[in-house]
């Protein structure tokens, strides 16, 4: 990871984010980009190219007095911090962003279920990670030093769940972290017997040529798999929690749901969704 999007609304929640994205930086000699979407009014649209003009420089200038103030922070010593700042509040630009400068990861801070005034703290979160092609880190709360050491892998263990599982585990070894492979087994018409589950993730691991550490596998019954995904991290003490996701968009997400937007919602611990 060499660099990593932070996109900030000036809330105590993105310099959560901030946070945690400096301790990462640090770790991979990392360089930040702090992206802010100006909060441009409807208005805009109907005055003058010469008056938007004079609007546009004016909120820019606030912007980057906002940046200046932001960054001065101790952890933030040594590490390239770089703001974008975007004229208009759509959160396909955080894509758009991570393309123009080929960034490799996303640290957002998020309020979550209970919900938050701020751009970038709220249900635009979930429509990040629904919509990213590089991996989402969500972070809901202060994190003095950002260190897991425990980290739930939650999966249906399928091989199109390979390629993230390998950049998840990537991720885990920068840190040290034991790997804890999850599979969430819920009374439905997808319910395989302890066995069944067994030899899907021995394969599953035998495919990434990973040894088998009965220990770190976790079968853990519940009655949803957003739910069983939350109480297994709390059972095992996980640090944050890492999931596969599809990305679905439009009528395909309406119909299956997503699981990794849930979890990234209502979990307390950070989440790490990593796309298919």
């Amino acid at each position: 990871m060499k660099k990593i999007i932070v996109p900030v609304d000036f809330s105590k929640h993105s310099e959560y984010a901030l946070k945690v994205a400096a301790n990462i930086a640090k770790k991979n000699k990392a360089e930040l980009f702090l992206l802010h979407m100006l909060d441009i009014s409807d208005q805009m649209i109907s005055i003058t190219e010469a008056t938007k003009r004079r609007e546009l420089m004016f909120f820019m200038q606030l912007a980057n007095k906002q940046f200046e103030k932001f960054i001065e922070k101790d952890y933030m010593k040594g590490i390239k911090a770089s703001p974008i700042i975007k004229h208009y509040k759509v959160f396909e630009e955080v894509d758009n962003t991570a393309k123009e400068i080929d960034a490799d990861f996303i640290v957002m801070g998020s309020r979550g279920s209970s919900g938050v005034k701020g751009y970038f703290v709220g249900s635009n979160t979930e429509k990040v990670v629904r919509t990213s092609d590089i991996p989402v880190l969500v972070v809901k709360s202060d994190t003095q030093d950002f260190n897991p050491k425990t980290i739930v892998f939650a999966s249906d263990f399928n091989k199109e769940n390979l390629t993230a599982f390998k950049a998840i585990k990537q991720f885990a070894d920068s840190y040290k972290a034991t790997l804890k492979l999850v599979y969430i087994n819920t009374p439905n018409a997808n319910f395989k017997n302890t066995l069944e589950i067994r030899e899907l993730m021995r394969t599953f691991l035998n495919k990434n040529k990973i040894s088998n550490h009965s220990e770190d596998i976790v079968i853990f019954n519940d009655y949803s798999v957003t739910e069983g995904i939350q109480n297994a991290a709390l059972l095992l003490q996980a640090d944050l929690i890492a999931i596969p996701t599809h990305g679905r968009k439009g009528i395909n997400k309406i119909l299956a749901g997503s699981i990794s937007e849930e979890v990234a919602n209502k979990s307390e611990i950070p989440v790490l969704t990593v796309k298919i």
